[in-house]
This record gives structure tokens, C-alpha cells and sequence, in this order.
């Protein structure tokens, strides 16, 4: 593949990670990152309640618009409390380790400024306030080209530029997903302020002695479920598709639920699929994530977005199959997102370089249609759960390693070293909701814990009690 211009959408931990591979490679004479905050680092700059949207109106489809900002600020869904529910010491990147000292699940602040300090090399090549329109395959033979047309949010000028490959690294925080569930609009319309999304919450303090529904279960709706319901009425009520099993500390608080059938707004009733009512309700919080969305690829045939499920025609995750010099990075589902970026950045990085080939689009096309045969047309397709998310990495460290080596380059000539996870690796990862659970248990103090050990995760006493057992 031959490759001298390179744009990359996006400057959150995705963007960052694979751009310092692109760099590594020494072949590259344009690399341009466009970011459409002021700052880099992506959802992690939080925003308050600066530039949040309440008109929560039912959003079953993916937007084909690219996202707007509200009174000049693009939201971002990080909300006060939060922290992150994967340790420092597997989130990090591999050639920056967090600050000595820094909680084992660190604060959003902590991250925000983690990610500061990782761009501050890549400043002179990141384009902030630069907001994507469209990009289009504009020339296929004899070599690929790609029109990419930006709005300058400072200037308001439309401008348009050509790259030999384009990488999306713009995340999957920006379209959020609310079902169109029969009554939901003459509800918002009834009792606005009424209905949220994750993404617009803040803090638990407006919900308190307030009847709450919260819809969705997983990372984020877990984590918010548990702060609403310090201060909610109770029971708090937890719905999902199949009604979820609690924990003994969760069940002291709330109520499980299967997913809402009907909201009637004019006499207030929440319906239920087992055919439950609950009447006076205050609030419904949606944690239901978001959509599979690139607006600014909307021309592109064949489509990578259908119905915002998953993507289509990626192979392995990453390459456009009809035109591999388009790449995206960070897109699968339950991962942890910063050693991902490096892995997929690293492959990708050497195949535009041209030390790594790709096979031709048959076989590309051969993987996705097995990989489908085996995770199914929904959102298995892109969900990487752990063991997958362990494989997917190593297996990708696998390919970068295979690359021609080069006179120059790092490590020995093979390239900036991709991510690979050993024992004690796969180990913690295995572990991750019990570690959290671990850490929610002890409330305030857990920010001083710094390390595993001092929750009860001990690598190295298990690996010997392991060895002893099967002696």
C-alpha cells in the first residue's frame, strides 16, 4: 500500500494512540489529526452541564448529521463521580504509566490530564476545533484518494484537503441510543425533564426522594443505578430486556424489571412487558449506549453503518475490506479501549507503511462472513468480552510482529512495540468486576487504594497456590 498523507478523525485516547504509531514509522510526510473539541483527549475533557441537550426524543436510528455543539460545547457524557471501572494499571498505554501515586480506578479529572500529557508531542499536528462534514473515496485507480471536508469552528469556513488513507478514531460516545418505545414522546412532550440519557447526567442530587426508572444494566448503568439509589425513593427500578439478578447490596435498594412496553402520559403509568404498572414516576434514566454512527462516511457504498448495531465489511475489526486504506480504531464493544487502539494502531501503522500486507478482498471478505457465522448479525458481532478481547490483542501484536523490519526504526528495527498480554495480564482482566465490586464495598476509602493487593487480588500468591495445587 503506498501511503505519504494520513488523516486521522479524532484526538481522544483512539486518535492519540495510533498516530504516535504513525509517527514511529518514519515514512509518513503529512500525518493530520482533526479534533473537533479545543482540546485533545475526546470525551474525557468533561463539560459540566455545559452544552447538554434534555430534549431526550426517541433516537432508534443512527444520526446521519455529524454531531453539533450546544452553545458552542460538545458535551461530553463523563458525569462528576465517575471513575474509571478498569485499573491503571491495564488502562494506561504502554509507553506512558499513570502518575505514581494515582488510585487504582482514577477519576475522569486524572484521565483527562493523563491524556494531556500523552498528546503534548502530537500538538503541532492536531487540528482542534475542527469539525468533520465528509469523507469521500474520491479516486479508487491508479492509487486511492481521499476528500476530507472540515468545518474551522473558529473561523466557520469550509475547507478540504486529500489523503492517501484516513483512519476514524472519533469513538462511539457521540450518537446516544433511546428505543422507540410506544408513549415516549407524548411523555417527553408531558413532563419534560423527565426523560434522560446517560450521557446528560451529571450527578444523583435532582433525583433525590424522586421515583426513578433506570433502563439498562451494564458499565455505566450500574454505575449510576448505585448513585441514584443513595438518594431515589426506593425501591429504585432497574429495567431491562430480561429482567437482571441483583446483588444482595443492590436488592436492598432496588427492584429488577423487565424492559418498559408502554409509557401513557396521560395518566402517568409506566407498563411494564410482564404487564406491571408503576404510576408516578419522576424520572427514566436511559443507559442504553449508543449508536454504531459515522455520519461524515454517509456516502460511502458499501455502507460500514446500517442501523448502528455494528459495522460491516471491517476485517479484523479494523479494515475497510472495500478499500483497506480506510481504518478504524476503537470500535468494538466491551474492551479495554487504550491498549485496543495501540494493538489495531500498531497493525495499522505498519500496513500503511507498507512493512505489513493485507490479503487480498476475498479473503478479507472471507473472515467477516466466518467471524459473523460464529457472533451472529447483532451486537455480538462487535462485542469483544473477555477472553476475545485477551485473543484480539495478542493476536494483533502477532501481525505487527510480522512486519519487515526496517533500519531506524525501535526495537531493533521491527517498530514501536504493540501491546501484548501475558499471564498476569489476562489474569486481572478475568477478575475486573470483582475487583470493582471489591472497591465499591469500602465507599470513600477506595481512593486511597493504589494497588490489587490491597483489595485482595494477589497475582502472585494465586499463580503459586495454583502450581502447589496441581503438584
Amino acid at each position: 500500500m503506498e501511503v505519504d498523507r494520513v488523516a486521522v478523525i479524532g484526538a481522544g485516547p483512539c486518535g492519540l494512540g495510533i498516530s504516535k504509531y504513525l509517527f514511529a514509522e518514519q515514512k509518513f510526510k503529512n500525518v493530520t489529526i482533526f479534533e473537533q473539541r479545543d482540546r485533545p483527549g475526546g470525551v474525557w475533557n468533561y463539560t459540566g452541564d455545559e452544552g447538554i441537550n434534555n430534549a431526550a426524543l426517541p433516537r432508534p436510528k443512527p444520526s446521519q448529521e455529524p454531531q453539533q455543539a450546544v452553545n458552542g460545547t460538545f458535551a461530553s457524557p463523563v458525569y462528576d463521580a465517575l471513575e474509571t471501572n478498569i485499573p491503571n494499571s491495564m488502562m494506561r498505554f504502554i509507553d506512558l504509566p499513570f502518575p505514581a501515586g494515582t488510585s487504582l480506578f482514577p477519576t475522569h479529572e486524572v484521565v483527562k490530564n493523563y491524556l494531556h500529557q500523552y498528546a503534548e508531542e502530537l500538538t503541532p499536528y492536531v487540528r482542534l476545533q475542527s469539525l468533520i462534514l465528509s469523507v469521500v473515496l474520491s479516486q479508487k485507480y491508479p492509487k486511492p484518494e481521499w476528500t476530507v471536508t472540515w468545518r474551522d469552528l473558529k473561523s466557520e469556513k469550509v475547507l478540504v484537503e486529500r489523503f492517501d488513507a484516513v483512519v476514524v478514531a472519533n469513538g462511539h460516545h457521540n450518537d446516544p441510543y433511546i428505543p422507540e418505545i410506544p408513549g415516549i414522546a407524548e411523555w417527553s412532550q408531558k413532563y419534560p425533564g423527565s426523560i434522560i440519557h446517560s450521557s446528560s447526567y451529571r450527578r444523583p442530587e435532582a433525583f433525590s426522594g424522586k421515583k426513578v426508572i433506570v433502563v439498562g444494566h451494564s458499565a455505566s448503568g450500574i454505575d449510576i443505578a448505585s448513585q441514584i439509589g443513595h438518594v431515589s425513593k426506593r425501591p429504585l427500578l432497574i429495567s431491562e430486556r430480561i429482567a437482571t439478578t441483583l446483588s444482595p447490596k443492590q436488592a436492598a435498594v432496588a427492584e429488577s424489571l423487565p424492559e418498559i412496553s408502554f409509557l401513557s402520559a396521560e395518566d402517568g403509568r409506566v407498563v411494564f412487558a410482564n404487564g406491571q404498572e408503576e404510576k408516578e414516576v419522576d424520572h427514566i434514566v436511559f443507559c442504553t449506549g449508543y449508536h454504531f454512527s459515522i455520519p461524515f462516511l454517509s456516502g460511502l457504498q458499501p455502507s460500514i453503518v446500517t442501523d448502528g448495531v455494528r459495522p460491516h465489511h471491517l476485517y479484523q475489526h479494523v479494515f475497510y475490506s472495500k478499500e483497506p486504506s480506510l481504518a478504524l480504531i476503537g470500535f468494538p464493544q466491551r474492551i479495554v479501549p487504550f491498549p485496543i487502539s495501540q494493538a489495531q494502531g500498531a497493525w495499522v501503522a505498519r500496513v500503511f507503511s507498507g512493512r505489513v500486507a493485507l490479503p487480498s478482498e476475498l479473503e478479507m471478505e472471507r473472515w467477516i462472513a466466518e467471524w459473523t457465522a460464529s457472533r451472529g448479525e447483532g451486537r455480538g458481532f462487535n462485542t469483544l468480552a473477555f477472553p476475545l478481547d485477551a485473543d484480539y490483542i495478542n493476536h494483533l501484536h502477532g501481525l505487527s510482529s510480522d512486519a519487515a523490519r526496517k533500519e531506524g526504526l525501535e526495537n531493533g528495527g521491527q517498530g514501536k512495540r504493540s501491546p501484548f498480554w501475558g499471564e498476569k495480564e489476562r489474569w486481572t482482566r478475568a477478575r475486573f468486576p470483582l475487583i470493582k465490586e471489591a472497591s465499591r464495598a469500602i465507599g470513600t476509602r477506595r481512593a486511597d487504594v493504589k494497588t490489587l493487593e490491597q483489595l485482595g487480588f494477589d497475582f502472585e500468591k494465586d499463580s503459586a497456590q495454583d502450581v502447589g495445587a496441581r503438584l
